[in-house]
């Protein structure tokens, strides 16, 4: 049996795996959540429901094809519940590592360790009610800093400003090592926070950085700012709401002070000039100058690394893919053994394991389903591998003391799930915890099994 494995259930490999059993191939999916969905499930903002909805929808069905098999509560890696070389024990025909980025792209600042200071996607991760984050001290105070300029920045002060039921916030600071006109978000993101920005504010902001964006050749003036970005902004009348969100641009932290009780009290930060590059793109240069803010929170929205613990061969850039000589700085999908300078035959990655932080759910169905095209590719012309049954690669968790999580599991799971939805009013419902998901499977199905048993007793 050529039974092909993919490690990750975002949607890349949700769609890898959709590609590979379309192909005819049997795929066994671990998954580190209990859960499917990745960062569709845990890393869309919590309101954007029917975004949410769909994909759950579309994820069903991959699930509901007969050739998909489910392992969840199972996490891949050297460091944790299955280690690859145990999964190559289950002589799988090829392997797609669907992982994502699970690290954090740091400052290594001094100070960096003190309290109040969150990766993006931790907090993200929190609010969106993914175990363990879920129950992990996240507490922001009334003065916060997101550092970096791109959608997650933008969703994290949203969160802030308008929807954390404990909000105590009073004002967040954007702040970017760039210029006005190189930020990330989208103009529908902005949008949702735009009516807590001070338009005199952002005004004096855009006058304090416009001479060193002049000496790169841009125009930064409030009029083409507020045209390009801020568009509830334009109107002279406009008047902004508490809490209040600004930005400071050109500029990078450069260490974080804590209070007495060891908790952010101050940010240092580099004031950068922008400098034009022969090839006509900028680099945001320190200038030696330096300020101070206060916050009592600090967020890094930097974008996200590959987790080495993984197992994985590393490279400069992340997971070490074969190099392409005609494009040097776009990964491959073949996984390549530096120490070998030879790739691992059926080896692949996909989606942000194969390039960290690049495109959301549409980018990553795309690389995902090209992933799987390779495995599938490699695996036409591979000699049975004699991969193990789902029934025997259960076994063999079970084995270990695992608890992994089937599909069975999942439906008795999003039955429950419903039922809460339904008693709360709510759209959808989330448990936050592993071990009160895996009790609600067990009690649900023990449930499930005395109906069973009720509708076999004889009628009077």
């Amino acid at each position: 049996m050529k039974g092909i494995f993919v490690v990750g259930a975002g949607p890349a490999g949700m769609f890898a795996a959709r590609q590979i059993a379309l192909a005819g191939y049997d795929v066994f999916l671990f998954n580190r959540d209990i859960k499917p969905g990745g960062l569709v499930e845990y890393g869309i903002y919590p309101l954007k429901e029917k975004m949410k909805a769909g994909l759950r929808k579309q994820f069903a069905q991959v699930l509901a094809m007969p050739n998909v098999h489910y392992f969840g509560n199972v996490q891949v890696g050297d460091d944790y519940d299955l280690t690859i070389e145990q999964l190559q024990a289950m002589h799988p025909a090829a392997i797609v590592f669907a992982c994502g980025a699970q690290g954090a792209r740091k400052l290594g600042l001094p100070g960096a360790d003190s309290k109040g200071v969150y990766a993006a996607k931790d907090f993200v991760y929190h609010y969106n009610q993914l175990p363990p984050y879920a129950s992990m001290d996240f507490s922001t105070g009334k003065r916060i800093a997101i550092v970096g300029v791109g959608n997650v920045a933008i969703d994290i002060a949203r969160w802030l400003l308008e929807d954390s039921p404990d909000r105590v916030t009073e004002s967040v600071v954007v702040i970017a090592r760039r210029g006005p006109l190189e930020v990330k978000f989208d103009e529908k993101e902005i949008e949702f926070v735009e009516r807590h920005v001070v338009r005199e504010e952002l005004s004096a902001e855009l006058m304090r950085v416009q001479p060193r964006c002049a000496s790169a050749g841009q125009d930064v003036s409030p009029e083409k700012l507020f045209e390009q970005h801020f568009r509830l902004l334009k109107n002279s009348d406009f008047k902004s709401v508490p809490p209040h969100l600004s930005f400071r641009f050109l500029s990078s932290p450069t260490a974080v002070i804590p209070d007495a009780q060891g908790r952010a009290a101050r940010i240092q930060v580099a004031e950068n000039d922008l400098v034009l590059k022969p090839d006509g793109s900028t680099s945001a240069v320190a200038n030696g100058e330096h300020c101070e803010i206060e916050v009592d929170t600090l967020i890094f929205a930097i974008g996200d690394e590959h987790d080495p613990k993984i197992g994985l061969p590393m490279g400069p850039g992340g997971y070490a893919t074969a190099p392409d000589p005609e494009h040097p700085s776009e990964p491959r999908y073949e996984v390549w053994q530096p120490a070998s300078s030879s790739v691992i035959p059926g080896w692949y990655v996909a989606g942000w394991a194969r390039k960290a932080s690049t495109g959301l759910a549409g980018i990553a169905r795309h690389d995902g389903e090209v992933g799987a095209s390779r495995a599938l590719e490699f695996v036409k012309t591979a000699p049975d591998s004699g991969t193990l049954s789902e029934p025997e690669i259960l076994a063999q968790l079970e084995a270990m003391d695992l608890r992994p999580v089937t599909k069975a599991d999942l439906q008795l799971l999003g039955k429950v799930e419903e039922r809460e939805a339904q008693e709360r009013q709510m759209p959808s419902f989330k448990f936050s915890d592993n071990e009160v998901m895996l009790k609600a499977i067990q009690e649900e199905r023990l449930s499930s099994s005395h109906v069973g048993e009720a509708d076999l007793q004889p009628t009077v």
